[in-house]
């Protein structure tokens, strides 16, 4: 038995996929984050989980609430599977969120990243700014699709079915036939 390696992942889904399969893909930088309270989080940290990443200022303005919004009902239309994604928004400045959005983020991871450090991993698309988009991370922290900017809600369900179908991926096994070795049954 053996997972399926990301070349067969992506075949998996390759067909009619809503987002942008980001080829090649750009594992998470080795640095450390600033949570909302002061502390320290290792961008590292976040991997093991499949991750719905939002970017944008403290601020956040209409199109960013927009996003945590997308974000939460994304992760939360996944049933049963939301367990195995989380959301997380990336603040790009030093300003402070507003206080009406806490009720909102407490299923949400909140860190604080320098500009420079997000634009060495995430890329919009030609034309786009990095607050744009929404980007999936698979769980061994390779950022690896990129959904459209400016996602409505019909975006939204597009997007909903290339989740599913990334989690039905990462979940295949492939069975492989039994060496000799496990035949003879040493």
């Amino acid at each position: 038995l053996h997972r399926v390696d990301r070349r067969q992942r992506q075949m998996c889904i390759r067909d009619s996929v809503y987002g942008e399969l980001i080829n090649p893909q750009r594992t998470v930088p080795a640095l450390t984050a600033s949570t909302l309270d002061g502390g320290a989080k290792r961008l590292e940290s976040l991997k093991g989980q499949w991750l719905l990443v939002s970017v944008a200022g403290g601020d956040c303005d209409p199109a960013c609430q927009k996003h945590l919004y997308l974000q939460r009902q994304l992760r939360e239309s996944l049933g049963k599977e939301k367990d195995r994604v989380d959301w997380v928004w990336l603040i790009n400045d030093n300003a402070l969120p507003p206080a009406a959005l806490t009720p909102a983020l407490q299923q949400a991871t909140v860190l604080r990243v320098e500009p420079s450090a997000l634009k060495a991993w995430l890329e919009p698309a030609q034309g786009q700014q990095l607050a744009d988009h929404l980007y999936v991370v698979d769980p061994m922290g390779n950022w690896m699709m990129r959904f459209p900017a400016t996602m409505d809600t019909s975006g939204a369900a597009k997007a909903k079915r290339d989740l599913e179908r990334l989690l039905r991926a990462s979940s295949c096994l492939l069975y492989t036939s039994p060496s000799p070795r496990d035949q003879r049954g040493s």
